[in-house]
């Protein structure tokens, strides 16, 4: 079946958000055809642009991670004519995304209320560390102090050492797809209703729905801990080093625990009454490592996966590098990594979406946008003639031509 067009097309998303939060939601978007307008401090764009080492010919390949498929305009918003200009794009949105702290949009005139009365179709999201509400709504807050905060690092690391955060910009993450989904899930109630939409979204309140197993040992009345690459529920499911590097194994039942037995040569833990159940496996972890560990650690990791999920099809997988996560024959088969044509470096690496639907298209189109690059092509498909944009640059709307110093929020 040939694919006809994408989910998004036609809409149009105006994104006045910096760093990973609101950035990552829009890419999100963009992958799915949504026509995203990236909104930006004339002279200095969004800081992510600046987020570094490492850099290449001057740019932040960070950044380009977060903000494929978009458009960039620099609009300096303490200026009124750049505020109308706004305006005028507002009216023609469907989406429009920031992650400023409470009370920055008041003040800049971007409010959903301001906005509203422009485009009172409008879905409107606002992201910030701890929502629109509550005691802590005006602190700021990053993946850091949210990782902290909403639990991840109470469980992260070993067993009697310090916190650890997750390597990846998680709350970040977790949030822009909460973003993603509830604009989405805005939209299609729009289509019913012909309402528009304002979201609150707090980070903190992101990352909670993701505790799952540790959010039901509370209720239980348990306390979690740090279990480094263990698991609170199931045994064995955790890291084990092999002769040169290291191995995951996943047994989520007792048919698997059988079929690891008889894949590494040692069918008698099965019948060890502390391995028996899942139950017993997890009391008795830290023995069940040992036995494990003293036989995967007398062949390499690719012997092991070879014997261990190939031949017996039992879920275990290498710990590879991020290189190697980015570079193997799967990710390279399914197409998840490609290039596309940046205006000054040329081609230029990009991470392709997961989605792959049958009856449509998805996709980043357009590489991560030079700062400004768009100004005069997003307000002439208004349609401001080529006169009415000289005057605006001219009124300073997109930033000084030394580079402007509007509020980055």
């Amino acid at each position: 079946m040939v694919a006809d067009g994408k989910i998004l097309d036609g809409i149009t998303v105006v994104d006045l958000s910096t760093f990973v939060t609101g950035g990552f939601s829009s890419s999100m978007l963009a992958n799915l055809g949504a026509d995203v307008v990236k909104v930006e401090q004339p002279g200095y764009g969004d800081a992510i642009r600046h987020t570094g080492p490492p850099f290449i010919e001057g740019e932040s390949p960070y950044y380009w991670t977060v903000n494929y498929g978009k458009r960039s305009v620099e609009l300096d918003l303490k200026n009124d004519e750049a505020l109308d200009a706004l305006y005028d794009l507002i009216e023609e949105t469907d989406i429009f995304v920031q992650n400023f702290r409470p009370g920055t949009a008041e003040r800049l005139g971007v409010d959903y209320d301001t906005l509203s009365e422009h485009n009172d179709e409008l879905i409107y999201l606002a992201i910030s560390a701890f929502g629109q509400t509550g005691p802590w709504r005006e602190r700021s807050g990053y993946d850091l102090l949210i990782q902290g905060m909403g639990g991840i690092m109470d469980v992260t690391g070993e067993e009697g050492r310090q916190p650890v955060k997750v390597g990846l910009p998680m709350t970040d993450l977790i949030t822009a797809m909460w973003a993603a989904f509830g604009a989405t899930s805005a939209l299609y109630r729009r289509e019913l209703t012909g309402e528009g939409e304002y979201i609150d979204l707090g980070m903190l309140e992101s990352v909670l729905p993701w505790l799952t197993k540790q959010a039901g040992q509370v209720f239980a009345d348990e306390t979690p801990k740090r279990m480094g690459t263990k698991d609170p529920v199931l045994a064995p499911y955790q890291t084990f080093e092999t002769e040169d590097g290291y191995i995951n194994v996943c047994i989520l039942n007792e048919k698997l625990w059988g079929e690891l037995c008889e894949a590494i040569d040692r069918p008698e833990l099965a019948d060890d009454p502390r391995f028996d159940q899942n139950s017993d496996r997890v009391e008795h972890q830290d023995e069940l490592e040992a036995e494990i560990e003293a036989t995967l650690a007398e062949q390499t990791t690719d012997e092991w996966i070879e014997i261990i999920a190939e031949d017996n099809g039992v879920p275990a997988g290498p710990v590879y590098s991020v290189e190697e996560a980015l570079t193997n024959p799967q990710v390279e088969a399914r197409g998840a990594i490609g290039e596309i044509e940046h205006p000054e470096i040329g081609a230029v690496p990009v991470v392709e979406h997961p989605l792959k639907f049958e009856n449509v298209d998805s996709g980043f189109e357009l590489p991560p946008p030079l700062l400004g690059e768009h100004n005069r092509e997003v307000f002439r498909d208004l349609g401001y003639s080529e006169e009415r944009l000289d005057e605006l640059e001219a009124m300073g709307v997109f930033g000084a031509d030394e580079g402007g110093d509007g509020d980055d929020g």
